[in-house]
């Protein structure tokens, strides 16, 4: 078969991040226990022998689909910081960024995401694990390090920058967080940035 037949053929399906972005609408519309290997390979256009040599099991892809979201969205928050400890008027500053937060705490992908890793998390407690550490812990020492740096320039007085990022960020989200979710929640991670799928 030449080049051109085969350009003119059947689309090549997904692989990759674009698996995985198919992989996770597939668990996010039919939950974990609903998902099989055959309707991810379906929307990905794969065979299911292609998507068993990437991912050797639903619980791998489960955990790659997990590990995916937290790395698109592990520095989100990061340019929103840098305008905090940049800007001028911090009181200010910090209520924006709170309502950055709130916003991304109580959107509708991460709050999906987030029930579908809690649904998981006694079954697969290293996902979850992972998934905190990448996306909560991540954020809560990046916010610290704002806050640090806000000590630093005489704006604020922080004696503990961690313990303060933590206690700042449930005072932002808790309330709304733990209304918006299961009976026994994680903590969220903030939305990937607008260029990465959600």
């Amino acid at each position: 078969m030449t080049d051109t037949a085969r350009r003119r053929g059947r689309p090549s399906g997904k692989t990759g991040a674009d698996l995985i972005a198919a992989a996770r609408e597939v668990f996010l519309e039919s939950g974990y226990a609903g998902t099989t290997m055959d309707a991810v390979a379906a929307r990905a256009q794969i065979s299911k022998a292609s998507l068993y040599r990437e991912h050797p099991s639903k619980d791998a892809l489960f955990a790659a689909v997990v590990r995916g979201w937290a790395e698109a969205g592990r520095d989100a928050m990061r340019p929103h910081l840098e305008r905090l400890v940049a800007g001028a008027d911090t009181r200010a500053d910090l209520i924006t960024l709170a309502e950055i937060m709130r916003a991304g705490v109580l959107s509708r992908d991460v709050l999906n995401m987030r029930r579908l890793v809690t649904g998981e998390a006694r079954r697969l407690p290293h996902v979850a694990a992972s998934y905190l550490e990448e996306s909560w812990d991540r954020n809560i020492r990046a916010l610290a390090d704002a806050l640090r740096a806000l000590d630093h320039q005489g704006r604020l007085a922080v004696p503990d920058p961690l313990a303060a990022a933590d206690q700042l960020t449930w005072l932002i989200i808790g309330a709304p967080s733990t209304a918006s979710s299961s009976p026994t929640p994680t903590p969220p991670t903030p939305p990937p940035p607008q260029s990465q799928p959600p």
